[in-house]
């Protein structure tokens, strides 16, 4: 991060309870479908540090997907029905690979996938018949292995000639009713996560195996969120970055309780957009 440490130390911030993996000797690994009566979804272990989540307001110019791995930006957004599944893909999809283009400079962008969560206290995320979940597990949504296979489940027969230049993966969150209080989003500063943090985790379909990172504690970790975020902005998240020049490639992030949250907040509904970027060079 350009910004010295003196500068983020003044930020505002809040205490956020953020949940990591557990040290463990066995491989992360995760259902991600009800496996039934009796069988554990995961072997995973958590642990809960507290650590200060700042505002990313005061600095949202000076960072950067490249360089943090997050962004903030305005968008307003013509889609008047977020739940109409024929208005997204016909009105919000294009918006998003616009955004994303004029981002990071990408000569194509491609939207492959979407979620929408609206947040239940109580209930587990996946939980059959509820909709999606906050994550509240700290994750990186691709690895150095699962990255390259998206692009080769979803582009076909261009997948390998794609993979031969630069490509990123890029996601577009935002909230579809604001000001968000509830539940926000908290971006840990990629460069301030060191390789051996990271933990590859099983995630286990009925149809296949994927792989996304879970985060180990290591107190240099830098956490910032955007509070009571509009239902006009919205924040771009680096999932990953094929480039080996020293900008950011991974970037850990998780739902977070935020303390100053009023307790009549709404609950969260939030939307996620995930994008192939392609690159010339």
């Amino acid at each position: 991060m350009a910004l010295g440490d003196e500068t983020i130390r003044a930020l505002p911030f809040v205490e956020g309870a953020l949940t990591y993996l557990a040290p463990m000797q066995e491989r992360a690994r995760t259902l991600a479908y009800d496996p039934g009566p009796g069988v554990p979804r995961t072997n995973m272990r958590y642990e809960t540090h507290r650590v200060p989540v700042r505002d990313m307001r005061p600095i949202r110019d000076a960072v950067s997907l490249d360089g943090e791995g997050f962004a903030l930006v305005e968008h307003r957004s013509e889609v008047r029905d977020f739940y109409d599944e024929d208005e997204l893909r016909r009105v919000y999809y294009p918006e998003t690979e616009r955004v994303v283009a004029a981002a990071t400079g990408a000569a194509r962008v491609v939207v492959f996938d979407h979620t929408i969560r609206r947040r239940t206290p109580g209930v587990e995320d996946r939980t059959p018949g509820i909709p999606r979940q906050p994550a509240s597990r700290i994750h990186g949504d691709y690895t150095e292995k699962s990255g390259p296979q998206r692009v080769r489940d979803i582009m076909g027969e261009e997948a390998e000639t794609l993979l031969r230049r630069r490509f990123a993966i890029v996601n577009l969150w935002r909230p579809i009713r604001g000001p968000l209080r509830d539940m926000p989003l908290a971006l840990c500063e990629a460069g301030s996560v060191a390789p051996e943090d990271w933990a590859e985790q099983d995630l286990v379909y009925r149809d296949r195996t994927g792989e996304i990172y879970a985060l180990k504690y290591n107190p240099r970790h830098r956490w910032f969120y955007a509070p009571a975020m509009r239902a006009d902005e919205a924040l771009l998240l680096k999932c990953y970055d094929s480039a080996r020049d020293g900008r950011a490639r991974f970037m850990p992030h998780t739902a977070f309780e935020d303390p100053a949250t009023p307790p009549d907040a709404p609950p969260r509904e939030s939307i996620e957009l995930r994008t192939l970027a392609f690159f010339d060079a």
